[in-house]
């Protein structure tokens, strides 16, 4: 009997699933949000749920069962000290999956695969609104440059050194080692 052996097998090899399903996890929450496939992103928030809740508990085994997932000691870090902090409250519902258009070639449910609480980033205002904040620039004081003097002529004939010629080498070509493998025909006898 197989009761309760659900899984998404994203029609690949049991070695393949998991490197994309890690990459995904891997991906999410570094980015905070990623594009891809309906059943990818069902497949890859079943570990991301895990691993926030781990995170939760903050234990040394709990890192280092986030550690054989993530494979990234940095990644764990993030993790447990900047993305579990926002979720300290809840006791489920991290991530969630916002529906997009199909993908144009096969047709597939495109989603987006986000976790819920996003650190908020500051950005830029729009260029009509800077113009407006921006004051213009205050005008300094001209100050008069001084001008170098000119230097006097020498009176006579003025005489001019020639740069001496320098012979280059020349460059050594791609080819150039071949040539002595392959040998001109008069030079086979």
């Amino acid at each position: 009997m197989r009761h309760r052996k659900k899984r998404l097998q994203l029609n690949r090899f049991t070695s393949w699933r998991k490197a994309t399903i890690k990459s995904l996890t891997r991906n999410l929450l570094l980015y905070e949000r990623i594009k891809t496939t309906l059943t990818k992103a069902k497949a890859a928030k079943v570990w991301v749920d895990k691993l926030i809740s781990l995170a939760k508990d903050n234990g040394l085994s709990a890192k280092r069962q986030a550690f054989k997932i993530l494979g990234d000691h940095k990644l764990v870090r993030l993790l447990f000290n900047e993305i579990a902090n926002r979720f300290k409250e809840k006791t489920g519902g991290y991530t969630r999956i916002l529906r997009l258009n199909r993908r144009r070639g096969d047709n597939a449910q495109m989603v987006i695969l986000e976790l819920t609480a996003i650190k908020k980033v500051e950005r830029e205002k729009p260029k009509k609104e800077r113009r407006l904040e921006t004051k213009p620039p205050e005008r300094k004081p001209e100050i008069p440059e001084e001008k170098p003097k000119e230097e006097s002529k020498p009176e006579g004939p003025v005489v001019v050194k020639e740069k001496p010629t320098v012979v280059k080498k020349p460059t050594k070509h791609f080819l150039g080692g071949l040539r002595k493998i392959f040998k001109k025909e008069r030079d086979s006898l």
